[in-house]
């Protein structure tokens, strides 16, 4: 160790161990904890060694504030306590608020429709995970929702679209249709469906007209495995 470690520490020792009688009569040591952990320990007890918020320009503005000081739109301060004493208060209140409008939104959620995509074998012990992307975009405009997502194992050139009306008395017409990538960047008709086969790894709304997919293909060749391609909705 050199020299300056040892006063490192002979410092450290001098500023938080010394003898304090005003704790004689407290519970545990009877000398300062150092600063820092004393927030970090789980207890409801006070800090042994509360810090100084003298001169503290965050206290003097909300002292100085005739509308913060006692808003309730600010989280209240406790000097004396641990940040695990902190922390439960504030869980306490964040689950108070979301309380309310977690029970109006649960009741006003229903079913407006039920599509069957796919069956998969109940002797499976795990079911395989079929369902894939989905990427969901609401077409202000026009009060649409869609939904685009891909169903792997015999489809996997296909991306389905799913539209439903905000209001849902209102129905659209093609509620869910497919798209088939399958071969429909071929140049030619003699080309070969086989040699220039497409499968989508990703799809976004790119605006309320406009869907950009990323293929894949299939037989991959240097500077052909991937196309990114935007596709009018219509």
């Amino acid at each position: 160790m050199t020299q300056k470690d040892i006063t490192f520490v002979a410092d450290f020792l001098t500023e938080h161990f010394n003898e304090a009688p005003e704790l004689y009569n407290r519970k545990g040591k009877y000398f300062n904890v150092e600063r820092v952990g004393q927030y970090l320990k789980d207890e409801d007890d006070d800090l042994v060694s509360p810090p100084n918020t003298e001169g503290n320009q965050w206290f003097n503005f909300l002292k100085n504030s005739t509308h913060l000081k006692e808003s309730p739109l600010l989280f209240p301060y406790y000097p004396e306590k641990s940040l695990h004493f902190v922390k439960r208060q504030m869980e306490g209140v964040i689950d108070q608020c979301l309380q309310k409008p977690a029970d109006v939104i649960g009741k006003s959620v229903h079913q407006a429709v039920c599509m069957s995509l796919y069956k998969t074998s109940k002797s499976e012990d795990s079911t395989p995970q079929l369902f894939k992307l989905p990427f969901l975009w609401n077409d202000k405009t026009s009060n649409i929702h869609y939904v685009l997502f891909t169903i792997l194992e015999n489809s996997i050139s296909k991306i389905y679209i799913l539209r439903r009306h905000t209001d849902t008395s209102r129905s659209v017409s093609n509620g869910i249709l497919a798209v088939d990538f399958g071969n429909f960047l071929n140049n030619s008709i003699n080309e070969s469906s086989d040699s220039r086969c497409y499968s989508c790894l990703d799809a976004h709304f790119y605006d309320d007209e406009t869907v950009t997919v990323v293929l894949k293909e299939s037989v991959e060749q240097e500077g052909k495995e991937r196309v990114l391609a935007q596709l009018p909705l219509s």
